[in-house]
């Protein structure tokens, strides 16, 4: 089992994805969005490639209504319990309140800065933002891929050029 992870896209309708994006993802069996996305249309072109989930943002332009966007989710990928959230705030706190300690992995976004690691045996993962990296101007940030076989998991950041 292949992911795409990706967050804060902060793109409008007459924008597009980076188009590298779709090169990296292109063999992903699932693209997990962990927020910010301010336009269904990046959750639509993400779609041509697998099936996409996304975790609600805190942006003011973040899309209100669509089956794809919950506040959080939990997903079974191959056996392993994947918690996709924006916010990610205090883990310890997030991990018991909002994910009932039922999780082996979290991608979360919020931040624009890329960070994989690990916390009291959780790997956490955020992929940054492709369009607008560490919140500073617009330029290629960050990706990333979560890589799951036989109950053990493996991640990535992909830096965009």
């Amino acid at each position: 089992m292949k992911a795409g992870l990706i967050s804060d896209t902060h793109i409008f309708d007459d924008e597009k994805l980076p188009s590298e994006i779709f090169h990296h993802f292109s063999d992903v069996d699932i693209i997990l969005h962990a927020g910010d996305i301010f336009t269904l249309s990046a959750l639509d072109e993400l779609e041509t490639i697998a099936p996409v989930l996304a975790a609600k943002g805190n942006g003011l332009g973040d899309p209100r209504r669509d089956p794809r966007i919950k506040k959080n989710h939990i997903i079974d990928l191959e056996g392993m319990k994947v918690g996709l959230i924006h916010n990610l705030g205090v883990p310890q706190l997030t991990i018991k309140n909002v994910f009932n300690g039922n999780v082996d992995i979290i991608v979360y976004g919020d931040t624009h800065i890329a960070e994989l690691k690990e916390f009291k045996g959780i790997m956490l993962i955020n992929p940054g933002s492709p369009t607008f990296p560490n919140s500073g101007e617009r330029r290629p940030g960050t990706i990333a891929i979560l890589e799951i076989a036989n109950e053990k998991a493996d991640a990535s950041i992909i830096q965009l050029s």
